[in-house]
């Protein structure tokens, strides 16, 4: 993604006698603090997406308050997964499917096709999304609704400093959307002890439901999206550690109360008694129900938002894999290949007749599966090629952290293969 305003990377050269250097310094230090927290809301978007607004609202009335239990399980594993990923991609200036390669020659291909095809798959989903989003807002046609977002997102990446643009989106999207989502909780009365009460001591545990939503949050692309946005702004190097550490942190910290916020927000409606309908639109049923026609409005604003912020997430992430493959793909020639990535995501959408919701559950799902596939490659490099990683101890606390987290996914992805393909012929 090119983006002029977050360079240059390294300090600042001495200005010539005479010269202000302390507007030259602010202004340094803004775009770096407004790219930390644009990785940061990349992120937190990307993982409340309207895949897991879906799969939130779909699971909650399966599972009611037991659901929480899939929330803290998908935060926990958040946290595990994108403080090794982003540590280890920021430490070496390198993009995931580059470090993959020099750890292990081919795996780096593998890895970009992967994240590259669930990207594609779940950018249909984001592209549903908006579209459903645009319906509850304005009551047009859902597919009509994704065409036009998605011809904003190809104006973002058009733009010229495409880079600083996707920042200052994200970051007020994301703030929206919080806001908009906390109005509808408080207006839905949930059953607030309950809730708390099964967040840790369940009545039920489903493993396909728990994969679903670990992909719909932090799989396939999800997990590399704020780090790579990290180099792109000059966020790299053990000099940025504890930057990086803190910006993992903090977009965890938001996602996580995002995530929890919105499901309290619908298990108030599916406690009331209201059903709702799991293949059409259950998220917008769930806001309608808890304020009317104020909450479908609001349902609209929430979802597009979650779902234009995801669509950029989503190409800008998976396209920044294909430099492995050709150097060429970089700078302005990256946000063309983001163009063509959203095109495509668009034209499937509009080609395929899946309903929305399914598709948007599924999507989570098969990111899921990719998950794990990624992790494990990170915990080879942690464990025996600490090398690659610089002349920095690499926290061993963190890799036995992160290598539970590779077992919890591929254990829940096996036990989840089946239910999720499932969804298609439901």
């Amino acid at each position: 993604m090119s983006d002029t305003s977050h360079e240059p990377t390294a300090p600042q050269a001495a200005p010539p006698p005479g010269a202000p250097a302390a507007p030259r310094v602010r202004r340094f230090a803004s775009a770096r603090s407004r790219s930390l927290l644009g990785a940061l809301f990349l992120m937190a978007t990307s993982a409340i997406g309207p895949g897991f607004i879906t799969q939130t609202a779909t699971f909650t009335q399966q599972l009611g308050a037991a659901f929480a239990f899939g929330i803290l399980v998908s935060i926990l594993l958040d946290l595990a997964v994108q403080m090794n990923v982003w540590r280890m991609i920021t430490l070496t200036g390198k993009r995931a499917s580059v470090l993959a390669n020099d750890a292990l020659p081919g795996s780096g291909y593998v890895l970009a096709v992967l994240i590259v095809l669930g990207g594609l798959i779940f950018n249909i989903g984001n592209t549903a999304g908006a579209g459903l989003g645009m319906n509850a807002l304005f009551g047009i046609d859902p597919r009509l609704g994704g065409a036009l977002s998605a011809a904003v997102a190809i104006a973002i990446f058009l733009a010229k400093r495409a880079g600083a643009v996707v920042d200052r989106v994200v970051i007020v999207a994301g703030l929206v959307m919080i806001v908009l989502t906390v109005i509808v909780m408080i207006m839905s009365d949930p059953p607030v002890g309950d809730a708390l009460k099964q967040t840790v001591l369940p009545d039920t545990i489903n493993f396909a439901t728990i994969t679903t939503i670990v992909g719909g949050t932090v799989g396939g692309y999800i997990t590399y999206a704020g780090a790579h946005k990290l180099l792109d702004s000059g966020t790299a190097g053990p000099e940025n550690v504890r930057e990086v550490n803190r910006a993992a942190v903090s977009g965890i910290i938001v996602t996580g109360i995002m995530r929890y916020v919105l499901f309290l927000a619908i298990l108030g409606v599916v406690a009331s008694g209201v059903v709702l309908d799991v293949t059409g639109n259950p998220a917008g049923d769930a806001f309608g129900a808890a304020a009317g026609e104020t909450g479908l409005r609001i349902f609209g604003a929430v979802f597009w938002i979650a779902a234009i912020t995801s669509v950029i997430g989503a190409a800008y992430t998976s396209v920044s894999f294909l430099p492995v493959f050709s150097a060429r793909i970089t700078g302005r020639t990256a946000d063309l290949w983001t163009v063509g990535f959203i095109v495509v995501s668009l034209a499937v959408y509009l080609a395929i007749g899946t309903a929305p919701a399914t598709l948007l559950v599924f999507v989570g799902g098969v990111n899921g599966l990719i998950l794990p596939i990624g992790l494990t490659l990170f915990m080879y490099i942690g464990w025996f090629r600490g090398s690659l990683l610089g002349s920095t101890r690499y926290p061993r606390w963190l890799l036995v952290v992160g290598s539970l987290a590779t077992v919890v996914t591929w254990y829940m992805a096996v036990n989840a293969v089946g239910p999720i393909f499932d969804l298609l012929s439901a």
